[in-house]
């Protein structure tokens, strides 16, 4: 076993505690924080059901962003559309055999790659040239834009430029999954495109990505427009506000 199969293999491992851990810790911390305002974002919705399908648009068409930035919401779309269709048709290095699903999204995955490369320059672009934008971006912001730019030219170079051995690769993340290291080829581009991989999944959950499992979260968007029927009182305030009232 050579030492960079070794080395990769422990940092994959790692890496991955780190993103569940990090995750289960941050989703646990944003369910918990309490929400003593009303302060859906208007027009609101009414009902429940209202303010479901307001976060389901949202997650999945942007809504908000449509409505106030349209070249903002094309780059976005492009980004996070190709980056969905790249992680679908990496699945096919960790099932075997492989779902008939993902065996039809292959072709266009290599588009999508493309598309999730343009979007990220446009997102990054944004940050330079809008000046208020450029004021409030942190090095952080940039650095990970740095990152996912890096990791998709990295992945399209192996795919255009220099070929890697796939099933070499597939043998090595399911030996990882069953416990049955096998060897990692070291074509140069291959060893940097895992390694900013690792790196995104250790920086995930303490970057300003974790707006992914934040938007379900925030109450701008899951509220409901009710605070004339019902009084809005968090959990952890009623005991204070019977005390009062007492």
């Amino acid at each position: 076993m050579s030492l960079v199969t070794v080395a990769y293999a422990v940092a994959f491992y790692l890496a991955t505690i780190i993103l569940v851990g990090g995750l289960i810790y941050r989703i646990r911390e944003y369910a918990t924080v309490p929400s003593p305002l009303k302060i859906p974002t208007m027009p609101a919705p009414l009902t429940p059901m209202g303010a479901f399908w307001r976060v389901v648009r949202e997650v999945i068409f942007f809504e908000s962003l449509f409505k106030s930035n349209k070249w903002i919401w094309i780059f976005g779309v492009l980004f996070h559309a190709g980056l969905a269709v790249v992680l679908i048709r990496h699945l096919r290095y960790f099932i075997e055999p492989v779902w008939f699903w993902v065996v039809l999204i292959q072709p266009f995955g290599v588009y999508a790659g493309f598309a999730m490369v343009a979007g990220l320059f446009g997102l990054w672009g944004r940050r330079v040239v809008v000046d208020r934008v450029r004021y409030i971006s942190s090095p952080s912001d940039h650095l990970m834009l740095a990152l996912l730019v890096a990791i998709g030219i990295s992945g399209l170079i192996m795919r255009y430029v220099t070929r890697t051995d796939v099933i070499a690769v597939k043998a090595f993340f399911m030996g990882l999954m069953r416990f049955d290291w096998q060897p990692l080829p070291t074509e140069p581009v291959l060893l940097i495109h895992l390694g900013l991989v690792v790196l995104l999944m250790v920086l995930f959950p303490f970057s300003k990505l974790l707006h992914i499992p934040g938007l379900f979260f925030s109450p701008t968007r899951n509220q409901w427009d009710n605070a004339r029927e019902k009084r809005h009182l968090a959990t952890w305030a009623a005991p204070m506000d019977a005390q009062r009232d007492t």
